[in-house]
């Protein structure tokens, strides 16, 4: 018995155009050599997941087998603008059928753009099963330009300046999360659909919390994380530590520094993997800052960054001398993170929950627009000495989309040292103001500064209308349901948890 052969077009729908990457000369060196080895190796794969961030941060994907990877690779592939349109329940934010109003013709009847994978991020994943590959893409326009919409692209535009400055960005991750037990299998799709999300996962806490590093504390998550912090390593990524936190199963995963666009990569895949592994042996982990759970101690996003000449080597925060602290460029760049913050805040805590964090009652929050040597209550904390000085940004939720919170902070701290920035005042937290207390607030901000020279037009009009039908829909419910002040939402429990 044989098997039918199948004639197969030389060119096929999905594809986005053949000799994409060469026609519009999109690949270095780099990336060239890292497709050799690729397609030298592709039969050693079953299939290939092609990702990227969309503007919420998470990852979309598509699996394919390793056969249409080969002609994707070089090609590109089609892909639905439905990312771009989508708040972060579903609902269609912006009106691809009418004025969407955000300059990018080709959003007219969702047209496709062109996903072309990176190969330099290409890996196969560890574990049993087919063999999987996981690769990040970029987007672009069928022109063969990158994407106006794109968050990858926007980091990478940001990391072109600071080449020509001769400097090089260093960036440490520091994310806290929730670990849960599910309770069952229920896919909470009962009442689902465009902007009405269903049931939330249904979990329980693994311990009770509040013993802060405490030893048989991280026993109790143990049986998960360790292996998961094996499984992170298989993959390439540069893991520091699993630190139990103050909620109940809450879990802070460090890593060493690491470039600028590594950086970002790693957030997407960290925080993808690790969903994915703790599902699998029923439990659920969520990035959402404070989840809907008794006790829960909110989560950040700490973002430690440097920048090295890239001639030298040399930190260029670091002060000369025995005095330790900052150096003249170090306190520039914290002016300029300073001087944005309220024009960038939506970047770095996109959502309704990650507000709850920044509330006074929480005594370690970053409420305060300063900076500060070792003080956990300003936005901006000046952490080390010598070659290892650094600033650390506290402000962020784990949820963030780490290309555009990334590119934020280092357009901004740029800024600072090219003296487009206010000098910060000369006592540490002098002075210093309020972080948005809402995101309806941090959207005042975002609509009314100058978010569009980091974004350009049509990326800062698109995220200005996924968050305002994302507050339209919490503001709907709220009316509704009258929750009680101060409190997380069962709305924002549906919205974030599982997603997220």
């Amino acid at each position: 018995m044989y098997a039918r052969s199948w004639s197969t077009p030389a060119a096929e729908g999905s594809v986005g155009r053949p000799s994409f990457v060469a026609d519009h000369g999109l690949w270095d060196e780099e990336q060239s050599a890292a497709a050799e080895r690729i397609e030298a190796t592709l039969e050693d794969v079953d299939f290939v997941r092609l990702v990227f961030g969309d503007p919420h941060g998470l990852a979309r994907s598509k699996t394919l087998t390793a056969a249409a990877f080969a002609t994707v690779l070089r090609n590109g592939m089609n892909f639905s603008p439905g990312p771009f349109l989508f708040d972060t329940g579903h609902a269609v934010a912006v009106d691809f059928l009418g004025d969407h109003g955000i300059g990018v013709d080709e959003i007219a009847g969702a047209g496709n753009f062109v996903l072309v994978p990176d190969p330099t991020t290409f890996q196969v994943l560890p574990g049993r099963g087919p063999r999987t590959a996981w690769v990040i893409g970029d987007e672009y326009l069928r022109d063969g330009t990158a994407h106006p919409l794109s968050s990858r692209a926007t980091l990478r535009r940001v990391l072109a300046r600071y080449a020509e400055q001769r400097l090089t960005p260093v960036l440490g991750l520091e994310v806290e999360w929730y670990l849960t037990r599910r309770l069952d299998d229920e896919p909470g799709n009962q009442g689902n659909g465009f902007g009405l999300q269903g049931r939330a996962p249904r979990v329980s806490a693994v311990n009770a919390g509040y013993q802060f590093n405490l030893d048989s504390a991280y026993d109790s998550v143990a049986a998960v994380t360790d292996p998961l912090a094996l499984h992170l390593l298989k993959l390439g990524l540069p893991l520091r530590s699993m630190e139990h936190e103050s909620g109940p199963g809450q879990v802070e995963t460090t890593f060493s520094p690491m470039s600028a666009l590594d950086t970002a990569d790693a957030m997407l895949l960290f925080r993808t993997v690790t969903k994915r592994f703790c599902a699998r042996r029923g439990h659920h982990a969520s990035f959402m800052s404070q989840p809907l759970l008794d006790a829960a101690d909110p989560s950040g996003w700490h973002l430690n960054q440097s920048l090295t000449d890239t001639a030298t080597g040399r930190n260029v925060f670091s002060a000369e001398g025995l005095s330790g602290g900052l150096s003249p460029s170090g306190k520039a760049y914290a002016e300029g993170l300073l001087s944005w913050a309220g024009d960038l805040f939506l970047l770095s805590v996109p959502t309704v929950n990650g507000y709850r964090r920044l509330a006074a009652e929480h005594t370690l929050a970053p409420t305060r627009v300063g900076w500060s040597f070792e003080d956990r209550t300003a936005m901006l904390r000046v952490v080390g000495s010598g070659p290892g000085a650094h600033i650390e940004n506290r402000v962020g939720e784990p949820c963030a989309n780490p290309y555009l919170n990334i590119a934020a902070q280092l357009f901004a701290g740029l800024d600072g040292l090219t003296g487009g920035a206010a000098p910060a005042p000369e006592e540490p937290g002098a002075a210093a103001t309020t972080v948005p207390q809402s995101l309806a607030e941090a959207l005042d901000a975002f609509r009314a500064g100058r978010a569009g020279q980091l974004l350009g037009a049509s990326l800062a009009a698109c995220l200005a209308k996924l968050k305002e039908s994302e507050l339209r829909r919490y503001a709907s419910w709220c009316a509704e349901a009258r929750p009680e002040p101060g409190r997380v939402t069962e709305w924002e429990q549906r919205e974030y948890f599982g997603a997220y």
